[in-house]
């Protein structure tokens, strides 16, 4: 069963989406999960293929629109706010501990890719968190890092000049998180795996999302260079740890942030690795997510 929620969050709103296991009867209040999806997706596409299968094995699963994204509410549009999406995990908290049904001492976290960055670090703080699972998780403020030809503080130099310019002018830019389609990849000489399935997923009708605008609010860009969704996790995150990974290991990074999250964490529970899946065949490849979700559901059932 689906329930689709607006969740307040100050002056606007979280558009989000709550699957229900089809318990009938007095039915026990249910453990549910909150998910955290990548970054540019919205709730209709990642997030919902986990939180879906996730109910049909007797978990509530809330998957949301980050706040400037989406069907949420904010503006400006298109802003990727680390610390933003992680304060959006803290308020569907906040909602879902309210609804009837749904047991408030049993609520867990799922992060997938980034999300699994702005997991983490929220579950570090916020211990209503009961446990943490995360599927091919990317610290995002690393990654980003990595991607800078010049380096993280010469790429902060351009992003200040460039935030000048839009306060004089008063337009915002906008960069693309991919390209649009798979022949702009093509003519920008892109020939990476992870990229091209990347643009497969997102930029065609295999995943494709009108709410998905791919593209990035340039003015985030540089709180995405500062962060650190990792920092402290040795010492703050003290819940049980799911980690499920592609075993293919791509140009995504997200294996060796998956590892360097399990060896940080206090309470590592259980690590996954699926061999032959890529990161984002981990998106929707019924063969591999339905592995993940199997050992997801077998992590919180435990756990929660």
């Amino acid at each position: 069963m689906l329930q689709h929620l607006t969740i307040p969050r100050g002056p606007i709103e979280l558009a989000a989406d709550l699957h229900l296991p089809d318990v009938g009867g007095e039915a026990a209040p249910l453990r549910a999960v909150v998910l955290s999806t990548p970054g540019s997706s919205v709730k209709e596409q990642i997030g919902g293929n986990y939180a879906s299968r996730l109910a049909a094995r007797g978990i509530a699963a809330l998957v949301f629109d980050p706040a400037h994204q989406g069907r949420s509410g904010g503006e400006p549009r298109d802003l990727e706010d680390p610390y933003r999406r992680g304060e959006d995990i803290s308020v569907a908290i906040d909602a879902l501990s309210t609804v009837p049904g749904i047991d408030p001492d049993r609520i867990g976290v799922l992060g997938i890719c980034a999300g699994g960055s702005y997991a983490v670090h929220t579950a570090r703080t916020d211990h209503r968190i009961k446990a943490v699972g995360t599927v091919v998780p990317s610290d995002i403020g690393t990654a980003f890092r990595a991607f800078q030809p010049d380096g993280p503080a010469a790429a902060l130099d351009a992003m200040t000049d460039a935030r000048t310019d839009e306060t004089r002018t008063g337009e915002l830019t906008r960069e693309n998180w991919l390209p649009d389609t798979l022949e702009e990849a093509a003519a920008a000489g892109i020939t990476d795996i992870d990229t091209i399935q990347a643009v497969t997923y997102y930029r065609t009708e295999r995943g494709r999302s009108e709410h998905s605008t791919n593209r990035r609010l340039s003015r985030g860009d540089p709180l995405l260079l500062g962060y650190d969704a990792y920092h402290l996790v040795d010492q703050l995150m003290t819940q049980p740890l799911q980690v499920i990974l592609a075993g293919r290991i791509g140009s995504t990074g997200s294996y060796e942030s998956g590892l360097r999250l399990w060896k940080l964490a206090p309470d590592p529970v259980d690590l996954m690795v699926i061999e032959g899946a890529g990161h984002y065949e981990m998106y929707d490849e019924p063969e591999y997510v339905d592995a993940a979700v199997e050992r997801l559901a077998a992590f919180y059932s435990e756990r929660l």
